[in-house]
């Protein structure tokens, strides 16, 4: 059978594990390159048996298989990157060089052979800027670089300039997708991400460690409807050359999301407010607010999230619940 085949960077992460899960429902072959540093062999262990599914384990910029994977494939999605607030301010270099050199060298092999490539920026890139919404055409303002927070920013900033350089330049067809806090089963608390960590604390009855007072605003979008958004984004061929905010514009205070937490998993946590600097590191700014302007997808896909925060609170529950009782 001549089924499509999809090349997947950072397949093992979080998200790209959910990406090549719905891939290969829908009847395609997909091939996954990630060094498992952020990403776990534990996400797609059970994709390993089936048929049209294979795991090439290496970095990104160089990985001696890449080019002859770039070339089978028809269709990229590039989702390997430095994740996590916690491992950005501890390792800015290798944030950087991960994100940066992956997305060039993506970049040239795509390009100079004409494949398609879905590339996943983040809502990082809109840094301090205090739109009610961030729309896609708004100006970036990322801080100072004495701050290392924001070298994650200003990195994927700079490959989504890349990437829409190779396409003005060398007719790449790509899309840029900015994920807003995506969330689900299977990510991982270990590298600062709010939602898994006030879960697990809850389904322990820990307390919810809550950063500075509690007051910035988050939007948390189900990871089904993260991989919905970008499949029909492949799918769509007027989406090339532009970029997409993918995420919920329901807004909730980390506060507040803590108390949702405890109250949906019925827990007797309390909830700890712990100072950034204790947290990260002194100096260390955050976004006060975190909302998409989700107009353009809409528009174009139709697409909309589906899942309700109480659901993904119960949903992430009932995974880390099995994971707390294996461990």
């Amino acid at each position: 059978m001549n089924r499509r085949k999809y090349l997947v960077t950072g397949g093992a992460g979080f998200i790209g594990s959910h990406l090549c899960e719905a891939l290969l429902e829908a009847g395609r072959r997909v091939t996954v390159v990630d060094d498992l540093s952020t990403g776990s062999l534990n996400n797609v262990n059970h994709l390993l048996a089936r048929p049209g599914f294979s795991l090439v384990e290496g970095r990104v910029q160089d990985c001696p298989a890449l080019p002859g994977l770039v070339e089978e494939a028809d269709v990229i999605f590039h989702l390997a990157a430095a994740v996590g607030v916690e491992l950005v301010v501890k390792y800015p270099v290798r944030t950087i060089e991960t994100n940066v050199h992956a997305v060039e060298r993506v970049c040239e092999l795509a390009a100079a052979a004409r494949k398609r490539l879905i590339f996943t920026s983040t809502s990082e890139v809109y840094g301090r800027a205090l739109s009610e919404r961030f729309n896609e055409a708004d100006d970036l303002l990322i801080g100072p670089p004495t701050h290392y927070r924001w070298s994650y920013a200003a990195s994927k900033a700079l490959d989504e300039f890349l990437a829409l350089a190779c396409h003005k330049e060398r007719g790449l067809p790509v899309t840029i997708a900015r994920l807003f806090n995506t969330v689900g089963p299977r990510q991982t608390g270990a590298y600062g991400m709010v939602f898994p960590r006030f879960v697990e604390a809850a389904l322990r009855n820990r307390p919810l460690r809550v950063f500075g007072d509690g007051s910035q605003s988050r939007c948390f979008c189900h990871v089904a409807d993260t991989v919905r958004a970008l499949l029909g984004i492949e799918a769509e061929d007027a989406t090339v050359g532009e970029i997409y905010n993918i995420g919920s514009e329901r807004q909730i205070s980390i506060i507040d999301l803590a108390r949702r937490v405890i109250r949906v998993l019925g827990s007797s946590s309390t909830i700890e407010l712990v100072d950034y600097a204790e947290a990260y590191e002194p100096g260390f700014e955050d976004m006060l607010r975190r909302v998409p302007d989700t107009d353009k997808i809409r528009d174009r896909l139709g697409w909309r999230p589906r899942k309700t925060l109480d659901e993904i609170i119960l949903e992430v529950g009932e995974g880390l619940a099995k994971t707390i009782v294996q461990g």
